[in-house]
C-alpha cells in the first residue's frame, strides 16, 4: 500500500471512531511504529487530525461536535490520572457522590473501589462499568438510565427525573470546555440538561478539567464558573487563565502529572 493510500485509510478510520492509537494502526496496516507516526504527522500538517499522546483524533471540533468516549480517552492521560487522584482524596466513607459522564470521571471511578459505604450516582456507562468491575458489598451504584450519547452518557427525561429525586454530598463534573464568557460547556444539549440536574442535586460541585479545556466552547452552557466550589486542573493551564479562574471559582487546585 502506498503512503497516500494508507493515510487515506487512516483518516477514514479516525473519522469512523473519532480517534485511534498508534499501536492499533501498526497492527492493522502491518508497518512500523515510525511509519505510522509519519503518516499521522502528514495528516496533522494538512489540518485533518490532531496528534495526541499515543495516537490521533479528528482536528478542530466545532461547538456542537462531540468526540466519542474512545477518542477522548487517549487524550491527556497523565493529566486526567493526576486530576482523578486528587479528586479521589476528597471522597470519604459513607458519602453519597455523583459522577457525570467523561473520561476524567471514569478515571476517578477506578480509584474508588476501596472507599467503604459509598453510594455513587452516575449517568455514565463507563463509570458504572468501572465500579462494577471492582464490586464491594457495601457500595451502591445508581445508574440513571436514559438516552445514550456519543460520550456514553445517559440523558433525557428519564435520567433527569432519576437525578432530581436524589441528594448527594459531592458532584464530580467533567466538562467539554471552560471560558470566562460561557462558563462550563458541553457540545451536547441533552447532556447539559442532565448535568444541570446533577448540580441541583449536589451540596458541592467539583469540576474536573485538564488544561486543554480552557477557552474551548461547547454549544450549551452547563453553569457559570462561579458555580464551582472546586476546580481541579493540571499545571498546563496558563498563568493568566489561573488568575481568571481563581477569581471566580471557590477553590482552584492545580496538580502536577
Amino acid at each position: 500500500m502506498l503512503a497516500q493510500q494508507r493515510q487515506t485509510a487512516i483518516l477514514d478510520l479516525i473519522r469512523q471512531r473519532g480517534g485511534v492509537r498508534v499501536s492499533h494502526l501498526v497492527s492493522r496496516f502491518g508497518v512500523s511504529d515510525m511509519t505510522i507516526r509519519r503518516d499521522l504527522e502528514a495528516l496533522a500538517e494538512r489540518g485533518l487530525v490532531d496528534k495526541v499522546h499515543g495516537g490521533a483524533t479528528l482536528a478542530g471540533p466545532g461547538s456542537a461536535e462531540e468526540p466519542g468516549f474512545a477518542a477522548k480517552s487517549i487524550r491527556q492521560q497523565a493529566e486526567k490520572r493526576a486530576i482523578a487522584e486528587r479528586a479521589a482524596a476528597m471522597v470519604e466513607p459513607g458519602m453519597a457522590i455523583a459522577l457525570s459522564a467523561g473520561t476524567t470521571t471514569a478515571a476517578l471511578a477506578t480509584l474508588l473501589s476501596d472507599v467503604r459505604g459509598l453510594t455513587v450516582v452516575t449517568n455514565s456507562i463507563p463509570v458504572a462499568d468501572a465500579l462494577y468491575q471492582n464490586p464491594r458489598a457495601d457500595q451502591t451504584v445508581v445508574l440513571t438510565g436514559g438516552i445514550r450519547t456519543p460520550s456514553d452518557a445517559l440523558t433525557g427525561p428519564v435520567a433527569e427525573a432519576a437525578i432530581s429525586a436524589l441528594n448527594v454530598d459531592l458532584l464530580f463534573l467533567g466538562v467539554h470546555g471552560i471560558s470566562p464568557r460561557t462558563g462550563f460547556t458541553t457540545p451536547n444539549l441533552l447532556e447539559a440538561g442532565v448535568n444541570r440536574c446533577l448540580i441541583g442535586a449536589a451540596r458541592r460541585l467539583v469540576v474536573l478539567a485538564d488544561h486543554t479545556k480552557w477557552e474551548t466552547i461547547g454549544i450549551a452552557t452547563i453553569a457559570p464558573l462561579e458555580a464551582a466550589d472546586v476546580l481541579i486542573t493540571d499545571r498546563g493551564l496558563p498563568t493568566d487563565a489561573r488568575t481568571v479562574i481563581d477569581e471566580q471559582v471557590g477553590e482552584l487546585v492545580v496538580v502536577d502529572p
